[in-house]
């Protein structure tokens, strides 16, 4: 469970971070609004996955719009264009 704590804490630092666990953030606040978070290593690691995956489906989504708008690509047009690019890196 979160924890919510106004940022003058941090002046005993040690204590807001004995606080923090893993699926247990210790949010800062500035004059009541949230300001600041603090998440275990782990979360952030997994945030940062979400994140990258979340990435990743958006670009095969676009992928799939402009094949059903433009047309898809043959399996041996594919394999031409990939062929061609390994042999002329430049271009």
């Amino acid at each position: 469970m979160p924890m919510i704590i106004p940022i003058s804490d941090l002046r005993n630092y040690g204590n807001v971070l004995e606080k923090v666990s893993e699926d247990s953030p210790v949010y800062l606040t500035r004059n009541g609004h949230g300001v600041y978070s603090i998440r275990d290593i782990h979360d952030e690691e997994n945030f940062e996955k979400a994140e990258a995956m979340i990435r990743l489906l958006c670009e095969l989504n676009a992928g799939i719009r402009s094949a059903e708008d433009e047309g898809w690509v043959t399996e041996e047009d594919l394999r031409t264009h990939f062929r061609e690019r390994r042999k002329n890196p430049n271009r």
